[in-house]
C-alpha cells in the first residue's frame, strides 16, 4: 500500500490586472476503500474572500473560490497525500448472469444507471457501435469481462496519443476517423463504445502515478489524467484506462466520477477583461511515493 503524495499547480497569466469571478475546483481525492486520502493542502494567490466546500451530484468535492482582489496572476497549489491500495490484476467478481455478454442490469440498478448507458454522441451510422461489436464473438460464448479488457486494449494499441492544450472533448467518431487523441478522448471514446453495447460507463478524472524508477513510461503523466469506469453487477465500477492499457487501479489516482467529461473540469472560472489580456495557462502535476522514513521516492 504505497503512500502517493501529488503536487498539482496551475497558474494563469494575464497582461494587466484583471478580476476575478467565481472558479470551482476539483483537486481533492475521493476517500474510498482504495484510497485513503491522508493529508491536503489548498494555497491560492491572491488570497480568497471565500473558499467554500460542496459535494456535488455525483459525490465529488468541489471547492467554490471567490475572490476580491484583481491580479495580473492566479495561481492554485495543492499538495494531497493518500494510501493507495493497488489492484495489479482486477478480480471481476461478476454475478454469474452477467459473466457472459449480452446480459441485463437488473430493474433497481437500471433505473439509476439509465443516464450512463445512453450514448450522449450523435452516431448516424453507428460507427462507434459497429467497432464495438467487432469484438463481441458471433454464435459463441463472449466473456464480459474479456470484452471490457480487449475493448479498452485495443484502444490503448491502435490509437496514437497525441497530447492537447486545448479546452473541450473531442466527439468519439472524430477519435475513430484519426485514430488519435488525448487521455480525456479515449475515455469518452471507450465509454461510448460501451454504451453502444448496451453497459453502463463514467468517466474519471484524476491523476497518475508515472513509475520512472522502473523506466515505463505512462502518457498522460505531468498533468490531470482521465480514463473510465463501466459497471459490472457483482463487481460494481470497474476502472478502465485505455490510454495506458490499465485495467484496475493500478497507478491510478481518482479525483471526481462524472457521466459526461464537461462535469468533471478539475479547475475552471472567469476573468472581467479583454480576451487578449489573458497570456496563457501553466498546470504541472508531479505524482511521487513516499519511502519508508517519509521521504519521496
Amino acid at each position: 500500500m504505497p503512500i502517493f503524495s501529488v503536487e498539482h499547480t496551475t497558474v494563469y497569466r494575464y497582461a494587466r490586472q484583471v478580476k476575478f469571478g467565481e472558479h470551482r475546483l476539483m483537486f481533492r481525492p475521493r476517500d474510498s476503500y482504495d484510497q485513503r486520502l491522508l493529508d491536503s493542502v489548498l494555497l491560492i494567490d491572491p488570497e480568497p474572500s471565500e473558499v467554500r466546500w460542496i459535494h456535488d451530484v455525483f459525490g465529488n468535492c468541489v471547492a467554490i473560490v471567490r475572490f476580491s482582489r484583481p491580479a495580473k496572476e492566479l495561481r492554485f497549489y495543492a499538495c494531497i497525500r493518500l494510501d493507495h491500495t493497488s489492484q495489479d490484476t482486477p478480480d471481476f467478481r461478476i454475478d454469474p448472469a452477467a459473466l457472459d455478454f449480452p446480459f441485463a442490469y437488473n430493474p433497481d440498478e437500471s433505473a439509476d444507471l439509465a443516464r450512463t448507458i445512453e450514448r450522449h454522441y450523435p452516431d448516424e451510422h453507428d460507427e462507434v457501435g459497429k467497432w464495438a461489436r467487432q469484438f463481441v464473438s458471433a454464435g459463441r460464448r463472449t466473456q464480459t469481462g474479456k470484452l471490457l479488457m480487449t475493448l479498452c486494449y485495443a484502444i490503448h494499441e491502435s490509437f496514437v496519443y497525441s497530447r492537447r492544450i486545448e479546452a473541450g472533448i473531442q466527439p468519439p467518431q472524430i477519435t475513430l476517423h484519426q485514430r488519435r487523441g488525448t487521455c480525456r478522448d479515449f475515455a469518452l471514446f471507450m465509454m461510448e463504445a460501451v454504451r453502444s453495447l448496451g453497459l453502463a460507463a463514467r468517466f474519471v478524472t484524476g491523476y497518475i502515478y508515472v513509475p520512472s524508477r522502473d523506466r515505463v513510461i505512462a502518457l498522460g503523466g505531468g498533468s490531470t489524467h482521465a480514463w473510465c469506469q463501466v459497471y459490472l453487477p457483482g463487481a460494481g465500477w470497474v476502472e478502465f484506462d485505455p490510454t495506458n492499457g490499465i485495467v484496475g487501479n493500478r497507478d491510478l489516482i481518482r479525483v471526481a466520477v462524472a457521466r459526461e467529461p464537461h462535469q468533471a473540469i478539475p479547475l475552471h472560472g472567469s476573468y472581467c477583461g479583454r480576451a487578449s489580456d489573458a497570456l496563457g495557462m501553466t498546470v504541472q502535476v508531479n505524482v511521487t511515493t513516499e519511502t519508508d522514513d517519509g521521504m519521496s521516492a
